[in-house]
């Protein structure tokens, strides 16, 4: 029998603790080595440490990386491509000093790397052996203490001598260099300010000796056209392979005839932002083969693609929305990848290619959750501004024990993702669930900008930022509204980063949300005009207008030049350690919120960079927004919340 009680107070059995693992243990980087399979695993309760994880051939499962070691780096902030395996050999960056280290395969560990001048200044991303092994090929980003911007470069790096040779430098930034096993190729891609990778760069091809690390006959096979060029890799026979968005959706080509031939012309996106390195969406079979992962709302397939006849390519389905890091299986018969769903948490999955099922291999834990408290995703694209249309994942209240009176309608947690070129996915986070089944509707929208929808629906945020996502949020509610699904009045916007940003835009400029949370978000846009990392430093040059030319924009599109229209409550969460958006942006907002006298509650946390990694620190930032929420909403959570998580102050 159900009980009767208002949304937002029903009682739930997903706590914030579940979250630790549910959708917040990432797992990534699959890769294979003889008949072993590697990946690594980010751990909260653990600090956020990221530990190498390794299952041998007889099915045992281990943690390889010791205590003191978090295999992160911090290559453009946000990292990727943290480590290497050949033969049981480990090469991995350690966040703490940013050095590469040596990892036997009896577990001693040596660095490889000399320590820099200045603490951390010398990072290592996107590594990757050459087919004899002699050399270490990464992305180096050299920062000083002079002022000047960071320099980034390729290096081969001898694993016998630890002497680095410069294989290209002059460009701005590089990503994804790769050695041909077969031949003397070598592939990568370059740009400069002030494009993001996803706006246009250079597809590069040269010769590399892999005995002595020369380069010679330089080949800019596409050129800064505006077309963004991910993952290039060479296949078993040498063969040049990259997804680009020539198309306008990021399709999978190959380098034939002295030009690019399209495998798979479709209006999707195979590709994603190089916000990190090492992402792979494709891998190459023994057989010659491709396996291609490809989501969906609820569920997904790998397509396999003979990449000599152009066949239409042979479908498999598999019961995960979001497919991603595919590897190619030890034996040739198996694809790796790490898979999630509405109601699978991430996990490394084996797909057996002959008999077309999926068995998992490993995941983070045990936890299972009775579907009666499960709310599953519906797609739903609604019209917005200037006569566009955006989307968004809905999530309708879901709890097999309780239902509300038959007058009310629910609450509404709009959640604006950060990027803002990036995109909410379906992959289970038990935080969505969290807030449906305590009553409360969740909408996930995907603004314009968003990645996954093609390249005109990426671009349409350029100059448009702080208005369109924005826009594009409140339209969505608006929608769920029209429709009768969610109350008016209790509409909530809460979102981290750029969708920080989206959030506080909001709630000053608009009246239309009753509360919001912003996490390490953005208040003033001139805090991106010179204290900010590189990677980011000219982002805003597209997504606002260059500076100082367009410097009204900037005045006109920072919400604190505008304190005198906010009238919102706000909760507020940072990392006291974020490099990407300084605790000065939180601090301006809680000034501003005091002095107008308005709700507010702000909690910094020591030892957090850009976005939340320790299991503490998730925990008490999830019940102190549930708790903010109900302070100034005016119902009672059933979660036993301490009146110390937070304070709510100006509360009346």
């Amino acid at each position: 029998m159900t009980t009767v009680a208002p949304y937002g107070s029903w009682k739930s059995p997903i706590t914030a603790e579940m979250l630790i693992s549910g959708g917040k243990r990432r797992l990534n980087e699959v890769k294979v080595d003889g008949n072993d399979v590697y990946w690594l695993d980010a751990r909260p309760a653990e600090g956020g440490r990221i530990v190498i994880m390794r299952r041998d051939a007889e099915g045992r499962i281990d943690t390889l990386t010791p205590p003191g070691f978090n295999v992160r780096n911090a290559v453009h902030e946000y990292g990727g491509g943290s480590y290497a395996v050949r033969d049981g050999t480990i090469y991995l960056t350690n966040w703490v000093d940013q050095r590469i280290y040596r990892q036997h395969p009896d577990g001693a560990i040596e660095p490889l790397t000399d320590a820099p001048p200045i603490p951390r200044g010398v990072r290592f991303a996107d590594l990757s052996l050459t087919a004899n092994g002699k050399f270490l090929l990464c992305v180096r980003e050299t920062h000083t203490d002079d002022g000047n911007e960071a320099t980034n470069e390729i290096v081969a790096i001898d694993t016998s001598t630890v002497d680095a040779h410069i294989v290209a430098t002059g460009r701005d930034f590089y990503c994804a260099p790769r050695v041909a096993a077969n031949h003397d190729g070598i592939v990568w891609t370059e740009w400069d300010h002030p494009n993001m990778p996803w706006d246009g760069n250079s597809l590069v091809s040269d010769s590399f000796n892999q005995n002595n690390a020369t380069v010679s006959t330089t080949a800019r096979l596409i050129d800064d056209t505006g077309e963004s060029v991910v993952q290039p890799t060479w296949s078993h026979n040498g063969i040049l392979h990259f997804v680009t968005d020539r198309t306008g959706w990021w399709n999978i080509h190959i380098w034939k005839d002295g030009e690019p031939i399209n495998l798979l012309n479709e209006q999707s996106d195979y590709g994603r932002p190089d916000w990190q390195f090492a992402f792979t969406s494709y891998t190459h079979l023994p057989d010659g083969k491709i396996a291609l992962g490809k989501g969906g709302v609820t569920d997904g397939s790998v397509l396999i693609m003979d990449t000599e006849s152009h066949h239409l390519p042979h479908s498999i389905s598999v019961p995960y929305s979001e497919v991603s890091f595919i590897a190619a299986g030890p034996d040739g018969a198996t694809i790796l990848f790490v898979g999630a769903s509405p109601t699978r948490e991430p996990a490394i999955v084996s797909l057996d290619l002959e008999t077309e099922t999926c068995s998992t291999i490993y995941a983070p834990s045990d936890i299972a959750i009775d579907p009666g408290y499960m709310s599953s995703p519906k797609h739903i694209i609604f019209p917005t501004t200037d006569d566009g249309q955006a989307h968004a994942f809905y999530y309708e209240p879901t709890n097999k024990d309780f239902t509300a009176p038959d007058d009310e309608l629910p609450p509404l947690v709009t959640i604006c993702h950060g990027g803002p070129t990036s995109a909410s996915g379906t992959g289970l986070d038990l935080s969505t669930h969290y807030w449906t089944s305590r009553g409360f509707a969740v909408v996930d929208v995907n603004y314009r900008g968003s990645s996954g929808y093609g390249k005109a629906f990426r671009d349409a945020l350029k100059g448009k930022w702080g208005i369109y996502d924005t826009d594009d949020c409140i339209a969505a509610a608006q929608y769920l509204i029209d429709q009768g699904l969610v109350d008016k009045d209790r509409v909530i916007i809460r979102g981290g980063s750029a969708g920080g940003y989206t959030t506080i835009n909001a709630l000053t400029f608009h009246d239309f949300f009753a509360a919001g949370a912003a996490l390490y978000g953005i208040a003033d846009l001139m805090v991106f005009i010179g204290d900010t990392h590189k990677f980011e430093s000219r982002y805003l040059d597209s997504l606002v207008g260059p500076y100082p030319e367009e410097a009204q924009r900037y005045h006109d599109r920072s919400a604190i030049n505008f304190m005198d229209q906010l009238a919102t409550p706000m909760i507020i969460l940072q990392g006291l350690e974020d490099e990407i958006v300084p605790p000065s942006q939180a601090e301006i907002m809680v000034e501003a919120l005091e002095s107008k006298g308005l709700p507010y509650a702000y909690i910094g946390f020591p030892g957090e960079q850009h976005g939340f990694r320790q299991a503490a620190n998730i925990i008490r930032a999830q019940e102190a927004e549930l708790y903010f929420y109900g302070k100034v909403l005016g119902f009672e959570p059933a979660d036993d919340i301490s009146n110390d998580v937070v304070e709510v102050r100006n509360l009346g």
